[in-house]
């Protein structure tokens, strides 16, 4: 089949092109898909995750502490880390202890929002989850 007749053949659909690409958008609107809130990306993340939440139960945690609670490497836990640093979800002070530098973290007020948050989403999808 040329070009021509395979361009003929997939718009021939009665339904138009724009109808079928947004047909996923009209399944979750229809009334028995359930209105479900967005995740807060930058939380979900396992690694993210994990760190905001023993900051939680914890007033403050070293690196070190961090990278064994959560069984990961040094790289893995600096970048996750400084994403959550950027969206001031987390602070992070360095300084030495003696001749041994060390990095403490600490959850702040608006990543202590921002995980609250996340949970009520969760416990709201786990609530209509459970329903089905």
């Amino acid at each position: 089949m040329g070009r021509a007749a395979l361009s003929r053949h997939k718009f021939a659909k009665t339904e138009p092109a724009h109808e079928h690409a947004r047909g996923k958008d009209r399944d979750r609107s229809s009334p028995s898909a359930p209105e479900l809130p967005e995740l807060d990306r930058l939380i979900h993340e396992r690694i993210r995750l994990g760190i905001v939440s023993a900051l939680a139960t914890n007033d403050s945690l070293s690196f070190n502490d961090l990278k064994r609670v959560l069984k990961t490497t040094d790289g893995n836990l600096s970048v996750h880390a400084r994403k959550l640093e950027e969206a001031q979800y987390i602070s992070c002070v360095k300084f030495f202890e003696g001749r041994v530098p060390r990095t403490e973290y600490r959850l702040t007020t608006t990543g202590r929002h921002a995980l609250a948050k996340y949970l009520d989403q969760m416990e709201q999808w786990i609530r209509v989850t459970r329903q089905e």
